[in-house]
């Protein structure tokens, strides 16, 4: 009896851990049971299709402690919905070449991004993450600037030739290779405490060293407005070329508003960018994803015609983003969800709630 009693509880264990991890992830409505993926595809698309929360992928496909190595996913690529032990999983099925049937495992791996699938849209983020976006004045003071441009022009673009002072030799007597030109835009302010967070640096090219010295000489490879003398640069290093993007909640009690909308667009939606006011500082990284709540309106309360009361709606669900870049007091977003219209000053909190 005592050993029957034993095994018995031992299995309502078992079985109640299957069930507490089977009920953590929360299939998408209509999910399919297989879905190809085709060339455009992000790894959020496809968690999207699969979960309600596309951040909780790792929770069903990291299941197979087995594979050591990560896998990219590329166009062709079959992946199947299964069940183990009552428990949703995810296996993949190459599309390309006999390689068989293998557990998905959702880290990424430094491989050409034109081949494999992309967390998130890079074409989206790509200017965002070789420049550096967010600088204080003294950075600003102190960085490398344009004395004259090639021929004595007046502006430049691609091609063209920058001479450049106060660019330094590295400890080793080399100089860095490739830059970004930027020039001073908005100041970031936290809209409650009103505190200054640092100025937004306004993307202008990429460019490369031709030759050290003072001046140094530069050439831009591209650029997405004109190049003017007294634009700024610093050097773009090898973190901020990362791609390898894992999305997770962000930490509880985190609470912070959207402070800014970057690339001169006005409204705001999926895939659009954004500068939130929180940070490293606020335990905020690459990855982290975040609810967006749009503020409730106000309404004057009609029904009571005596009334003169305004009444303010509570807020509601406006979309997800996920962070792509983080700075000290600020972090930069892409919206990867919009249910409706979103706004500066929405607030954004840990997307579990």
């Amino acid at each position: 009896m005592h050993r029957f009693r034993s095994l018995l509880i031992t299995m309502l264990l078992c079985c109640s851990s299957v069930i507490a991890l089977a009920e953590s992830v929360t299939l998408a409505p209509n999910h399919p049971q297989r879905y190809t993926v085709v060339k455009g595809d992000t790894l959020w698309d496809i968690a999207s299709r699969f979960l309600n929360s596309p951040w909780e992928w790792p929770k069903i496909w990291k299941v197979n402690p087995q594979i050591k190595d990560p896998h990219w996913i590329y166009p062709g690529d079959v992946i199947m919905l299964e069940y183990v032990n009552g428990q949703p999983q995810l296996t993949l099925q190459r599309g390309h070449g006999p390689r068989g049937t293998e557990r998905l495992q959702p880290q990424i791996r430094s491989t050409p991004i034109e081949q494999a699938i992309p967390t998130i849209p890079y074409d989206k983020v790509r200017q965002f993450l070789t420049s550096p976006k967010v600088v204080s004045k003294d950075e600003i003071k102190n960085s490398p600037y344009i004395l004259s441009l090639g021929n004595n022009r007046l502006v430049g673009g691609s091609d063209d030739t920058l001479y450049v002072r106060g660019i330094e030799a590295m400890p080793s007597g080399e100089y860095p290779r490739s830059f970004t030109v930027f020039r001073e835009d908005a100041q970031l302010v936290d809209p409650e405490t009103k505190e200054k967070l640092g100025y937004n640096a306004l993307y202008v090219a990429d460019a490369h060293l031709e030759k050290g010295g003072d001046p140094a000489t530069l050439v831009v490879d591209r650029s997405v407005r004109e190049v003017i003398l007294g634009d700024r640069l610093l050097p773009i290093s090898e973190e901020q070329l990362a791609l390898d993007f894992h999305p997770k909640p962000a930490p509880q009690g985190t609470r912070g508003h959207i402070i800014k909308v970057l690339d001169g667009v006005s409204q705001i939606g999926q895939y659009n960018l954004v500068v939130i006011d929180r940070g490293l500082k606020d335990g905020l990284e690459r990855g982290h994803v975040l609810r967006i709540w749009r503020h409730g309106q106000k309404m004057r309360d009609w029904v009571k015609k005596t009334s003169s009361e305004w009444v303010t709606l509570p807020d509601e669900k406006a979309g997800l983003l996920m962070i792509f870049r983080s700075f000290d007091r600020v972090s930069y977003g892409i919206v990867m969800k919009a249910n409706q219209a979103i706004h500066i000053n929405d607030l954004v909190t840990n997307p579990e709630l």
